[in-house]
């Protein structure tokens, strides 16, 4: 059976962590709703490095919940 979740269930089980989502469902603005918990942890690199073992078509990484004060971005 997938492990399909949505945004709150992730928020609910999974906050202060990353995840990757494969065969995500989007809203109109491009945010994820809902979609296949493949692998999580805390550590973002641990992250990115099974997504590209996985090489999955359509994927989804973010980090669940408030993002730490000390967290730097770039798009």
């Amino acid at each position: 059976m997938k492990n399909v979740f949505t945004m709150k269930e992730l928020e609910a089980r999974y906050s202060g962590e990353w995840v990757l989502l494969v065969n995500p469902v989007h809203n109109e603005l491009m945010e994820p709703i809902r979609g296949e918990l493949v692998f999580r942890d805390k550590e973002r690199d641990e992250v990115y490095k099974q997504a590209h073992k996985r090489k999955d078509a359509h994927t989804a990484i973010f980090y669940v919940g408030k993002l730490p004060e000390d967290l730097v971005v770039v798009l």
